[in-house]
């Protein structure tokens, strides 16, 4: 039994205008509710979530999202409008050589816009990757609870995708940056069918259940120690 949604869920100072944001970036809708704000994904695209938060940001973060270009223009035109709603550019070592685009959403989160011609993320639609900082084993969980096979594995480096293509998560191999504090960033999945029997399954591979929330919904901790949610249909 495999979870039939992954999401990425941010911890917002002001969720809807961060929604807001993406939603132009990424030319997605959004969806708002009670909770916080929705930007729903295709084609094998993980859903982005923005709910109201406090936690501030320290340090950089865990997972960080990929966005392609299909050409130099197009790139610089993607990184234009970032920069017109808000973005800012951002150093975090890369160099002078590299050509990605290192940008800060407006309340700081980092993505980076990828030129053309990057063969592994091909056919992997705007949001071409979820680059996480993880081991090896927590890119196996993943793969095994959502049932996405692996698409690399080498050097400690892993990476899953949909059997439906589209996004890549992939996660980076040791060494591992500090947990500073609790991630403004996680993954949320939606179980296929019962809860409960996707709760058990993941404890299983080795998560651990955390807590359970007022509506249902369950708080666990993959291998690497990242809090994640199982949520109903």
């Amino acid at each position: 039994m495999h979870s039939r949604l992954l999401t990425v869920t941010f911890d917002a100072y002001d969720a809807g205008r961060l929604a807001r944001f993406w939603s132009a970036v990424l030319g997605r809708e959004v969806i708002e509710d009670v909770g916080g704000a929705f930007l729903p994904g295709e084609d094998g695209q993980p859903g982005l979530r923005f709910v109201p938060g406090a936690t501030p940001k320290a340090g950089q973060n865990l997972m960080h999202l990929h966005l392609t270009s299909v050409s130099l223009s197009d790139q610089e035109h993607m990184v234009a409008q970032a920069l017109a709603l808000g973005a800012s550019h951002l150093d975090v070592g890369q160099l002078p050589e590299e050509e990605h685009v290192v940008l800060a959403d407006p309340e700081g989160n980092e993505f980076c816009v990828i030129p053309p011609g990057n063969a592994f993320l091909a056919g992997c639609g705007l949001l071409g990757e979820i680059a996480c900082d993880g081991t090896r084993e927590v890119g196996l969980f993943w793969s095994e609870a959502l049932g996405w096979p692996l698409v690399w594995d080498q050097d400690q480096e892993t990476a899953i995708q949909s059997p439906q293509g589209g996004t890549k998560v992939a996660w980076g191999g040791p060494p591992l940056a500090p947990k500073e504090a609790r991630s403004r960033q996680h993954f949320d999945v939606t179980a296929d069918g019962d809860r409960q029997a996707q709760v058990e399954r993941m404890i299983s591979l080795g998560a651990t259940v955390l807590g359970i929330g007022s509506d249902g919904t369950v708080l666990l901790a993959d291998p690497d120690g990242n809090n994640f949610r199982v949520r109903g249909d």
